[in-house]
């Protein structure tokens, strides 16, 4: 039940980071702060699916929708930004979930590979449904492109480094096994 509390936590707390912290500007790149556990997210949901499934884990991320829901309206969140935030929840984690099931890959490969397309899609639905103008307008048409990449970035980043944590987690269990 670890890997399912560090899930609903990371999201919850990507939530109240992105809303209590100023986002971090890069030159041309703002990145809100909690757009590093959202890349941490797709990591915990992956190894979720690895313990429970993929029919458990859609009932983990219904509940972590929900969940996220309730944090960022109680946060004072418009209604345009809870709705970007669920619909790129639900769309991402979706993806996740489905690439990673059909991927036949290392798990580190998998959590990687279905991490970037999983950050990719909530970074690009986030930012056009719910800060640009179409949404609440919170940045203009020309900013679009860079807050997308900034957080695609960030997400790749966190990806990456946890691929590589994961690698190795599982050569030292591999290692384990062979010797003993």
């Amino acid at each position: 039940m670890l890997r399912v509390f560090l899930y609903l936590i990371s999201i919850v707390s990507a939530n109240v980071i992105t809303a209590a912290i100023m986002p971090l500007e890069i030159g041309i790149f703002i990145i809100p702060m909690g757009t590093f556990l959202i890349g941490a997210t797709f990591i915990f949901r992956d190894l979720v699916q690895n313990k429970y499934g993929r029919g458990q884990t859609y009932l983990f991320i219904i509940t972590a929708l929900v969940l996220s829901g309730v944090v960022s309206s109680l946060l004072g969140d418009s209604l345009m930004i809870v709705t970007a935030s669920a619909l790129s929840f639900i769309i991402s984690e979706t993806a996740d979930t489905e690439i990673y099931t059909r991927l036949k890959l290392p798990i580190a490969w998998r959590v990687f590979y279905s991490g970037i397309v999983g950050g990719l899609l909530d970074s690009v639905v986030f930012v056009i449904v719910g800060l640009s103008p179409l949404g609440a307008g919170f940045i203009p048409w020309e900013a679009v492109p860079a807050a997308i990449l900034g957080q695609v970035i960030a997400k790749t980043v966190i990806q990456l480094i946890g691929a590589l944590v994961l690698n190795q987690v599982y050569v030292v269990k591999a290692r384990r096994v062979s010797m003993g």
